[in-house]
């Protein structure tokens, strides 16, 4: 048997490689290291004009010239590697915007804008917006028919402890669906209602035909059997695993956007639930490598500014509803029942 100490070293072995955080604050210490590993994610290939995309481009080295300035030799304007991404026109160093990536991708719940004014030495408001810039880039693009095999659907209703009824049907909710294709990815959004209209037309937008879909008993669902292999479990009647037949992984998932929510944010809106929803969707997602190879990942999606946040309509391509659709509660509270 392996003696005590001989364990703790390789724990702390197999941390080391995994990376732990203070690794990642002294390799992205300064500006000009954060700019040359963003340089190599965006420009694999060398630099590419933001405006044009031409490649004849030089880079500017005057002395009044700001660090990691490029001129492109077709359009003559300058440009960053940083334009066109979630640091575009921020005053905040890029090692706070890297700290912040990375903190929010290795928290398993997540972390609050007022964690993360106190940890980067940021205003609450700074703090506040980055971590909406963030979650903007990890937003989850429409990907028709991405799931299969065997998928689990369920919704949870968001919304504040109140009196009257719980669960479905509950007055000042919002509904979210989850579907989650089992030991692989989650989709989870906020729909209007929990008609059978829209359950059903979440469910065939992202899960290919003839697969198995295993919900409960409740009335929305029946008809899926049309598209696919339907099967249901009957809490009504305590019954919650038959066989291969459970809605206990999906369950699972809402269990970690409850705990997020009340453990971490306390309050989130219904305007802005998706994103929260979009971050946690991410996180789990790449559940199964380490936190430094999740950040690396977080860097495919740092396209696209959020120049300011509040929209009411969702933008083209994306899996959010429009904030005008979601019930709104009728007090300031929004935490799970």
């Amino acid at each position: 048997m392996a003696k005590r100490s001989d364990r703790l070293e390789e724990k702390a072995e197999t941390v080391h490689k995994n990376g732990a955080f203070i690794d990642h604050i002294q390799r992205f210490s300064t500006d000009e290291a954060c700019r040359e590993y963003l340089e190599q994610r965006q420009w694999p290939d060398g630099p590419v004009c933001y405006h044009c995309k031409g490649t004849k481009v030089y880079k500017l080295k005057g002395e009044s010239t700001r660090p990691g300035l490029y001129k492109c030799a077709a359009c003559r304007k300058p440009f960053t590697v940083t334009m066109g991404t979630i640091f575009e026109d921020s005053h905040i160093p890029l090692p706070k915007w890297f700290a912040a990536i990375y903190m929010m991708m290795s928290s398993k719940k997540g972390m609050s804008a007022h964690q993360l004014h106190r940890m980067l030495g940021v205003t609450y408001r700074s703090a506040w917006f980055m971590a909406h810039r963030i979650r903007w880039a990890f937003r989850i693009r429409k990907k028709r028919k991405t799931m299969k095999g065997t998928i689990e659907a369920d919704e949870v209703y968001i919304g504040g402890k109140k009196t009257g009824r719980r669960g479905r049907g509950a007055r000042g909710k919002t509904a979210v669906i989850g579907i989650v294709q089992r030991k692989k990815n989650v989709m989870a959004k906020p729909i209007p209602n929990a008609t059978r209209e829209i359950l059903h037309g979440a469910i065939k937008e992202i899960v290919v035909n003839r697969s198995k879909v295993f919900t409960d008993n409740y009335m929305s669902y029946r008809g899926l059997r049309t598209n696919y292999d339907h099967q249901y479990v009957n809490h009504q009647n305590k019954e919650y695993v038959r066989g291969e037949v459970h809605t206990n992984t999906i369950e699972g998932f809402f269990s970690l956007i409850k705990r997020s929510i009340l453990g971490i944010y306390h309050y989130v809106s219904p305007e802005k639930l998706a994103l929260y929803l979009d971050e946690i969707c991410f996180r789990y997602n790449h559940r199964k490598i380490g936190d430094p190879e999740r950040f690396a990942n977080a860097f495919q999606a740092l396209d696209g500014r959020l120049t300011w946040y509040f929209k009411k309509k969702a933008p083209p391509g994306d899996l959010i509803a429009p904030a005008s659709s979601f019930p709104q509660p009728d007090d300031v509270m929004n935490r799970f029942r």
